[in-house]
């Protein structure tokens, strides 16, 4: 598992990177100055649909691209104030700017992080 979120060319186009630790995750919204952030849990069917999005996603887009089990990591969920997942969070210089719950398409993605 990659913790460290200084991402290189080749890491921007490779997968959505997998929170675990909420050290972690601060680090990196500290350090990149937007993040998507994909709260799910590996029960949850429409998180399921939304993985393979999330990850071509990651290998377009110039932000970090980050998934959180909210199973691993309740406490940051709750932070955030996640109720239902699938949710995606945009961080922009560590404040949220945006949120979208739910399956969500591609493009819908995307908007949020252009």
């Amino acid at each position: 598992m990659e913790t460290n979120s200084t991402r290189s060319a080749e890491q921007s186009a490779a997968a959505a990177e997998e929170i675990t630790e909420e050290e972690a995750f601060d680090r990196l919204i500290r350090e990149e100055r937007q993040v998507l952030v994909d709260f799910y849990a590996d029960w949850c069917g429409p998180c399921q649909l939304m993985a393979e999005t999330v990850e071509e996603l990651a290998a377009e887009c110039d932000a970090a691209v980050v998934k959180i089990d909210t199973e691993t990591l309740p406490q940051v969920a709750h932070q955030y104030g996640v109720q239902s997942i699938p949710t995606f969070l945009v961080l922009d210089d560590g404040d949220v700017v945006d949120r979208l719950v739910g399956v969500q398409n591609k493009e819908a993605l995307a908007r949020l992080v252009e």
